[in-house]
């Protein structure tokens, strides 16, 4: 307990309380809309995504974060629109987001498509200073909660895809917002947030396909944060693979295609940062559900 108790002082004790970047997913290519707007739509079909993460699990105060998202083609040709809920508890905050995302396709006769998406959010914050383990009413910058605090925020996203590959850049937010409590003290920052996402598949047999996927991350000051994942699908049924987050951890994955309409999946990361000495590690589980248009089905599921 006492070293769980020195860290979370070593992540909260600061002028500024938070710099936090946003949360961050092991499973990004299953629902790049988490991140980038111009996704909604691109599968073709009305899409239910839910996500459960319980980061640095055994940790007091540790990053647990609840999304839920749909999106869907409507209307005219190439539009597509989408929801994201979202939950992210770390410490003493609790962050409630909701976002609603717009995009349109242009295709190409070489069966390509290049996506623009919009976003429009708002974010509402609440932080009570007194679960902090170290927690002194005397102190200025923790005497006073903050109460739902609301902060609108907007983004923009680019997604070039195919049916085998995909390229996408995106800036969830282009505030930089910074909170304050009932004393005027600076207490979080949200800093922008820069992604790079892509991937590509091969086909190695009739029944075998494999996919490796990239997620980049630059947060506005500097730090830059990579994801590299391979995985590969069988049958069209059961997907297994493993991510490697540079200077930061370790990941299994896997998923099974219950129906042609609803995948479910799992991984777990184990840090490799000093991190490791203070947690079991990290879990996440999610679930898509796709429903076709009226009188049609889903042949084959799409890998990304």
């Amino acid at each position: 307990m006492k070293k769980k108790l020195q860290l979370l002082i070593l992540l909260f004790s600061t002028t500024i309380l938070f710099a936090q970047q946003d949360p961050q997913y092991t499973n990004y290519m299953f629902n790049p809309m988490l991140f980038n707007p111009a996704y909604a739509g691109s599968r073709g079909v009305f899409s239910v995504f839910g996500l459960h993460r319980s980061q640095w699990a055994g940790l007091d105060g540790a990053p647990i974060t609840n999304c839920v998202s749909v999106n869907s083609p409507v209307g005219l040709k190439g539009v597509g629109m989408g929801l994201i809920i979202n939950n992210d508890k770390l410490g003493p905050s609790v962050e409630n987001n909701i976002s609603a995302n717009f995009s349109y396709s242009i295709y190409f006769s070489n069966l390509s498509a290049l996506s623009f998406g919009l976003k429009a959010s708002l974010d509402v914050l609440n932080v009570d200073y007194s679960k902090l383990s170290f927690y002194d009413p005397s102190d200025p910058r923790y005497q006073y909660n903050i109460n739902n605090q609301v902060s609108p925020n907007f983004g923009a996203g680019l997604y070039w895809y195919s049916y085998n590959y995909y390229l996408g850049f995106s800036i969830p937010n282009f505030l930089e917002t910074k909170h304050y409590n009932d004393e005027i003290v600076s207490t979080k920052t949200d800093h922008l947030h820069y992604y790079f996402v892509g991937g590509y598949i091969f086909t190695v047999t009739s029944t075998i396909e494999y996919k490796p996927a990239f997620l980049t991350k630059v947060i506005q000051g500097g730090k830059v944060q990579v994801d590299l994942t391979s995985n590969f699908r069988f049958y069209e049924k059961f997907e297994i693979g493993a991510s490697y987050r540079i200077s930061g951890a370790v990941s299994g994955v896997a998923s099974f295609q219950l129906t042609p309409g609803l995948l479910i999946g799992y991984s777990y990361d184990a840090e490799t940062s000093r991190l490791a000495n203070y947690n079991s590690g990290t879990h996440e589980f999610f679930l898509r559900l796709e429903l076709p248009e009226k009188g049609k089905i889903i042949e084959s599921p799409r890998f990304f």
